[in-house]
């Protein structure tokens, strides 16, 4: 039994957010939901958790939360202990929090759930606790951080000050908020309720200036948010590089990783790294990788090209279909013969990627060779 099975810690993962910045993605399912190699972001997250010994769940919602509740029901079949707190409106980070204060009678972990990180959690409570802190905040290292809450901090790894999307001269720091944090019950008094409240831009500062112990972890090795489809398929490419570990998956040297039953032509060529899911059929010379992740029935017909591409479940790629830095949601058909570069589709709706339009405009993504 570890530490953190002794103690009963419990995490919560903030899990209302409505993903706008991934749409079309995010139409159908919320943003904690879109697949990370073929699971749920959360569900990866939460792997990560159990091998540390974390195995007791709280999960914040309010867009779609049906999704979330009916796929992962009361955890059991995840090894997990499962309970939910719905918001009928959005409270942000800090009224989400404040909202499941009955749960905290000791120490407890809160993670943005539309993050992606990899970080030691045992040795994360081990130094909130030497620090003797009421909040301990992770940090990853960023090149420019001015899209970001940037925390300055002395040399005992204490906060002194936090800039939100600091510029110029005001950049004092390039470590970030890396959206976990460990919280002593204590701090939720400081947090007004049934109202909106950020804990990143009002609760953290105002510890900070009652004299509250913050403190800032630097243990994370790879942290990234899963906030657009650039981001969503970096974070693959991450993944098969070995840049970023996830409970089940691995590849080694460039491997094709098979996590199920497929079948694949005998002339097809297939580059890795590939992630290839169960039930997938690959036709007669079709060309799938490098980089390239194949959710669960899917088909990949006679002469398609894939490349750099994500593919959900239940996908049908037509014949001689050509797909390249491409996010495919499930249960759509790719026309036959069709191009796409850069974009993320659903069956309703398409988005080229980096495009400056708003999402409800249209937008032509493909043409017949």
């Amino acid at each position: 039994m570890t530490y953190l099975e002794r103690e009963n810690m419990k995490a919560l993962f903030l899990a209302g957010g409505m993903g706008t910045r991934l749409k079309p993605l995010t139409n159908e399912i919320p943003k904690p939901m879109v697949p990370i190699m073929n699971k749920p972001l959360l569900e990866r997250s939460m792997a990560n958790l159990l091998n540390c010994g974390i195995n007791d769940i709280v999960i914040s919602t309010c867009y779609k939360s049906k999704y979330i509740q009916e796929y992962f029901g009361d955890g059991s079949k995840f090894g997990l202990k499962i309970e939910y707190v719905h918001e009928d409106i959005p409270l942000g980070t800090g009224g989400a929090i404040k909202n499941t204060e009955d749960l905290y009678k000791d120490t407890f972990l809160v993670f943005n759930a539309d993050i992606l990180c990899n970080m030691d959690f045992t040795d994360l409570i081990n130094f909130h606790k030497s620090q003797s802190a009421s909040v301990t905040i992770a940090v990853t290292q960023v090149a420019n951080p001015s899209a970001y809450g940037v925390i300055e901090y002395d040399k005992n790894n204490y906060a002194l000050s936090f800039t939100e999307k600091p510029t110029g001269d005001k950049i004092k720091s390039n470590y970030i908020n890396a959206g976990v944090y460990v919280l002593e019950p204590e701090v939720l008094s400081e947090i007004s309720k049934n109202q909106p409240v950020s804990v990143e831009r009002e609760t953290f500062p105002a510890l900070l200036q009652k004299g509250y112990k913050v403190a800032v972890y630097k243990g994370c090795s790879y942290w990234m948010d899963i906030g657009t489809p650039e981001k969503y398929l970096q974070t693959h490419k991450d993944i098969m590089a070995g840049a970023c570990r996830i409970s089940g998956v691995h590849f080694a040297d460039k491997s094709v990783f098979k996590d199920g039953k497929s079948m694949i032509d005998t002339s097809a060529v297939i580059t890795g790294p590939v992630y290839i899911g169960d039930n997938v059929k690959i036709g007669a010379y079709a060309t799938v990788g490098p980089n390239v992740v194949i959710g669960d029935d899917t088909c990949i017909h006679m002469g398609s090209k894939v490349i750099n591409s994500v593919i959900w479940n239940n996908v049908d790629v037509g014949i001689c279909a050509k797909l390249e830095g491409i996010i495919v949601a499930s249960d759509c058909k790719v026309n036959r013969k069709s191009v796409h570069i850069d974009t993320a589709f659903t069956e309703t709706e398409s988005v080229e990627m980096n495009d400056t339009r708003t999402i409800e405009q249209d937008v032509i993504i493909s043409h017949t060779v």
